[in-house]
């Protein structure tokens, strides 16, 4: 990846929030913050999983699953908000977007296989994953936007304890090198 495309994660949160969704998914195809990926939450498809899952007793592994294929409904969301987003599984298409002067937005559906790096359990959620992807790929930055309001000069146990993020962050964000940057509502914030 080249060292100026930034990873950004969208929480799918910001459903509940269609005017600040679009605005912030249209800042991201006019290219406000630099060349991006864009990681999208599960959002409302990642509850769904979390409530199937409490009700019906199948395993982590398969809730993962479910799970990452709930952030592909997201990107299919997104980009159906945001016409200038366009859908990428892998670094080849992600970069072929990015040539074309578009925006990607990454549907994880290849890590549907496993990966030895991502356990498959709840303790990893896009959060991570957009940390994941971001280290795999070498962005300096990997930013977060949130629904919720990030307070000032949280570690990462810190958000991860508030349940800002999930819990495998920590471990995440100390494997990478570049910059976290958390979002909210109308704030950015640099964790530590």
């Amino acid at each position: 990846m080249s060292s100026e495309v930034m990873v950004v994660k969208v929480g799918g949160s910001l459903l509940s929030d269609a005017g600040r969704l679009r605005a912030v998914l249209a800042g991201l195809a006019e290219g406000r913050d630099g060349p991006c990926v864009v990681v999208p939450g599960g959002g409302p498809f990642a509850e769904a999983v979390r409530t199937s899952q409490a009700a019906l007793g199948f395993g982590d592994a398969l809730a993962h699953r479910l799970a990452l294929d709930a952030m592909g409904r997201m990107a299919e969301i997104f980009s159906a908000f945001e016409p200038r987003l366009a859908i990428a599984t892998t670094w080849d298409a992600a970069s072929a977007i990015l040539a074309r002067g578009g925006v990607p937005v990454w549907d994880p559906i290849t890590l549907k296989a496993g990966h030895p790096d991502i356990p498959e359990t709840w303790d990893v959620t896009s959060d991570s994953l957009a940390v994941w992807l971001a280290t795999q790929w070498n962005a300096p930055r990997c930013v977060l936007v949130k629904s919720a309001l990030v307070p000032m000069g949280a570690s990462f146990e810190d958000l991860a304890s508030l349940g800002l993020v999930d819990a495998a962050f920590p471990a995440f964000a100390a494997r990478y090198t570049g910059a976290v940057v958390l979002r909210g509502p109308a704030e950015t914030r640099a964790a530590a």
